[in-house]
């Protein structure tokens, strides 16, 4: 069978950093890893106050270990961070001296490439962003075509007919996970099921989640059915809108859901640096679901339901695309549905777990968004959007905790099943009747950092 095109969004090539003009920075709060690379180029250096400040910034140890852990080519070293716990390679514009004196040939591997992130699968290099860095959040959410070449690989393909199931070519022998093959045209399916608008957003991600637990199926055996007769049958599905009916009697809980975004958003308020900026986002996402010392969850679902209504869905209508291109991003970022574990040859896989992370993340954001939508009512915008997405980023995103603790937590209030993902994805889709009607909740203030108070991290 001839194979496919695969879908390439090229957004992440066009990211620019803008140097001292970001309102934050990459350099500071984190370990910076120095790959055996630059190492050896930073020894040939000539004798200079860079070169003494290279050599002074630097932590190495003896037999290349670190903390105990062995180095990697990849981090060989690492960046000795400052009092101020940023890298003492800035300038006092927040520039890069490497970049500046040396060039950027002569920056980490990590430096260079930062926020992007290269993955290769199945013959296919994609590349996304890591959002934790405000351009590369205000380049991938605020773009409204950002995900056009999916509608328009979407149309070509309704045509293709059976051939454009075919398989990535793999040596006999060599291993592969029974679906790793077909990952052009799983990949190709995810892709164009997110930017879907014939159905609500949480509709495709509940969906998503129908797809990973038929293939998991597939795989072990369990449903005999071959993956080109699967996909074409669930394309065929989805474009004959059979299951909106079906998929309008799943559950809508908001407390349920709003107790989950909750646990989600503290767990790692304890075990990590908290950064400023997502104190700030923290602040007002509690101030506008209500948070008060007597305070419960039913008052606090009831203004996170308003915040909801009045405030966020009315935003997502006008920029529908904000939402489907955090999605977007974070499918490609996370190598969904195969995940950076099971995108590996060999490797244990269960595309049932990466929807589970997948909503948890979609449901922790969106969640967090809402919040921040009431605490700012009328005036909520695509900067506070900005805003809430990067500091949520940098705060989870990088922890090498968070997938294992969403998960754990997924499944100790019994949410990873179809009917508590569908109760994490829906909110009500009130009418313009119903919203007006809602009744007035008192606003409440959350004192930022700036204001000098006492920073609540408890949820």
């Amino acid at each position: 069978m001839p194979q496919i095109l695969p879908i390439r969004l090229t957004y992440a090539e066009r990211f620019r950093c803008i140097g001292s003009a970001c309102e934050d920075t990459c350099c500071q709060g984190w370990s910076v890893p120095v790959d055996q690379a630059a190492y050896e180029k930073f020894l040939q250096l000539p004798a200079s106050p860079l070169r003494s400040l290279i050599e002074a910034s630097i932590l190495t140890a003896p037999q290349g270990a670190v903390d105990g852990k062995a180095f990697k080519p990849a981090s060989f070293a690492q960046i000795r961070m400052n009092g101020q716990n940023r890298c003492p390679l800035l300038t006092e514009e927040s520039l890069c001296r490497v970049q500046a004196e040396l060039g950027e040939g002569f920056l980490t591997r990590t430096c260079a490439t930062y926020p992007r992130i290269a993955n290769s699968i199945g013959g296919i290099e994609e590349t996304a962003l890591t959002l934790s860095c405000p351009e590369a959040a205000r380049l991938v959410l605020l773009d409204p075509k950002l995900l056009a070449p999916v509608r328009l690989a979407q149309k070509g393909l309704a045509a293709a007919g059976q051939a454009r199931y075919a398989p990535a070519e793999a040596a006999a022998g060599d291993g592969l996970p029974s679906l790793l093959p077909w990952f052009r045209p799983i990949r190709q399916v995810v892709l164009a099921l997110a930017g879907n608008r014939a159905y609500p957003l949480w509709q495709r991600l509940f969906l998503l989640g129908v797809f990973c637990r038929r293939l998991d199926a597939i795989a072990s055996g369990e449903l005999q059915r071959s993956i080109p007769d699967f996909l074409g049958d669930f394309e065929a599905t989805v474009a004959s809108r059979a299951l909106l009916t079906a998929m309008e009697t799943l559950p809508q809980e908001c407390a349920a859901q709003l107790d989950v975004v909750l646990r989600l958003a503290g767990m790692l308020l304890h075990r990590s640096n908290v950064r400023p900026r997502f104190v700030e986002c923290v602040q007002a996402f509690t101030a506008g679901i209500g948070n008060s010392p007597s305070a419960t969850l039913e008052s606090l679902a009831a203004h996170y339901a308003q915040a909801h209504d009045r405030y966020f869905e009315p935003f997502l209508r006008r920029h529908p695309h904000v939402l489907e291109n955090y999605l977007a991003n974070t499918i490609l970022r996370c190598r969904f549905p195969f995940g950076r574990e099971g995108a590996q040859a060999g490797a244990p896989l269960s595309m049932t777990r990466e929807c589970a992370l997948l909503t948890a993340q979609f449901a922790l954001v969106r969640g967090l968004l809402i919040g921040v939508a009431g605490f700012h009512g009328e005036a909520f915008s695509a900067a506070h959007v900005v805003h809430t997405v990067q500091a949520a980023s940098k705060h989870f995103e990088h922890h090498p905790e968070f997938s294992r603790l969403a998960y754990e937590l997924l499944v100790e209030s019994r949410m990873d099943g179809a009917r508590g993902l569908a109760i994490l994805l829906r909110n009500a889709e009130p009418d313009a009747a119903s919203r007006a009607a809602r009744p007035a909740l008192p606003e409440m203030h959350a004192p930022g950092p700036r204001e000098g108070r006492e920073v609540t991290t408890s949820f």
